[in-house]
């Protein structure tokens, strides 16, 4: 098919996919650490380094404070093309995941894996909430089609990769594997290599002028986890990674993933190539990063989640490669009959973890609207320093909204204040609803130093001030 009806074809699916995201879970927000890129794009904007190292503050990610620098002219409207942007990668994960098990496994098992991946709740959840894992998984799995439609297809590929290499490290470690096996096919790898190598100097350099340190987000992540009481190290990923990738997909997809997988190797082992590769490739790359002792998180695990959906495709519809006389085509239509039961009867737990993620994220986005409105009057608009908030969760949203570097919004914490401005959660539901972590250091505290009188209110928020 030719370049510009493959593209009109990406782009439908994507807005479908996109509209589909919206329609279950109806609002979004950006995370803290999306928030902190935002914050940070704005410093670069206004000729200041960025502070990485101001309390429980999250890795830097290039391409995502590069993002905030090219959003920084809409100030606090950031926020909200942040928001339509993690319902477009939503649908364009949609898209890139039926794309390629068309591609591998035919049209039917592709709309299976993207309806899978698209109905996860984790899946919607990092989504909606704009963790930069989605746009990282959407560039690693259009990488992965552009080398399925065109096998060794070389520096395309890699620069998919390099791009994904500026949000997560693992796509380092893919585009190196790469680079070997184009070398081992016999291809010249030297303007491969340069490329591959681009990320991961680029993101050392990013670090080496803002922090003074190549090797910021590496130590700095490091600690961050020890901080949080991440699980972290290598010889938690056995226990670990099968319960995360259990959580992501859920039990019927893993049954109907090692029914495809199983059977496109004895089957279509020329289909199954490719992803299997891909597969053993990021869980290879999430180990090496545990080993180094950055923490072991479900999000990290979104590829190898997106491949298995596919495999489960394959599970349900595979049989359709298969030729109508083919000994083996009628056992595995019966399997996938079974995949697809499966699927179906788990569905109203689907549909009920989807709703539990609706209302979360609009009591999320309902606190913060509340925050944001108090943001836009005094005594927070005014000179009145420092402003003083519950625990580290608001200080990138108030010092995007007020425009002040994140150090002049302290944790309660960390710190009581004397005078200034004090946020105060006005209910326990705020307070339940708006905890960074349940391992953040500190504890959580509604009390009022005293001499602040109260400034101003709404259902979520109380303002007091000593200035």
């Amino acid at each position: 098919m030719p370049k510009a009806p493959q593209l009109l074809v990406f782009g439908v699916l994507t807005a479908v996919g996109a509209l589909l995201a919206w329609v279950m879970v109806g609002t979004g927000l950006a995370n803290y650490d999306t928030a902190y890129s935002l914050v940070w794009g704005g410093d670069l904007a206004h000729g200041r380094l960025p502070d990485y190292d101001v309390p429980v503050a999250p890795t830097p990610h290039p391409l995502a404070t590069l993002l905030g620098l090219v959003l920084a002219p809409l100030g606090a409207g950031a926020e909200t093309a942040v928001v339509v942007a993690a319902f477009a990668f939503l649908g364009a994960l949609a898209a890139l995941t039926y794309l390629l098990g068309a591609h591998w496994f035919g049209p039917p098992a592709g709309a299976v894996a993207a309806v899978v991946i698209l109905t996860r709740e984790p899946v919607l959840s990092f989504g909606v909430r704009a963790y930069v894992d989605l746009p990282y998984l959407v560039l690693v799995l259009a990488a992965l089609l552009i080398e399925a439609r065109r096998p060794r297809a070389g520096v395309p590929v890699l620069l998919a990769l390099g791009l994904a290499g500026l949000l997560r490290p693992e796509a380092w470690l893919l585009s190196a594997a790469y680079v070997a096996y184009l070398g081992l096919s016999g291809e010249r790898i030297l303007a491969p290599a340069l490329v591959a190598a681009a990320a991961p100097l680029l993101w050392a350099l990013s670090d080496l002028a803002i922090a003074g340190d190549p090797l910021f987000s590496l130590t700095d992540t490091r600690a961050g986890a020890e901080v949080l009481q991440r699980t972290t190290g290598l010889a938690n990923v056995p226990l670990t990674v099968p319960r995360r990738l259990g959580e992501i997909v859920r039990e019927p997809v893993l049954a109907g993933a090692a029914a495809g997988g199983v059977l496109a190797v004895g089957l279509a082992r020329d289909r199954i190539r490719l992803p299997l590769a891909a597969g053993v490739l990021a869980l290879g790359a999430f180990c090496v990063l545990a080993a180094a002792g950055l923490p072991i998180l479900g999000r990290y695990l979104l590829l190898p989640a997106t491949l298995l959906a596919i495999a489960c495709g394959a599970g349900a519809f595979g049989w359709t490669l298969l030729a109508p006389g083919h000994a083996w085509r009628r056992r595995w239509q019966a399997i996938g009959v079974l995949v697809v039961l499966a699927l179906l009867a788990f569905t109203p737990r689907q549909v009920q973890r989807v709703e539990r993620l609706r209302g979360a994220i609009g009591i999320q986005r309902e606190i913060r609207d509340d925050l944001h409105a108090l943001a836009g009057r005094p005594p927070l608009r005014s000179g009145c320093r420092p402003v003083t908030v519950p625990n580290h969760r608001p200080v990138p949203l108030l010092a995007l909204w007020l425009q002040r570097p994140p150090r002049e919004i302290v944790s309660a914490q960390l710190q009581r204040p004397g005078r200034g401005v004090f946020v105060d959660p006005a209910t326990p539901r705020v307070e339940r609803n708006f905890t960074l972590d349940p391992k953040d250091p500190g504890v959580l505290t509604a009390e009022v130093p005293s001499g602040f009188a109260r400034a101003a209110q709404n259902p979520s928020w109380v303002i007091y001030a000593r200035c």
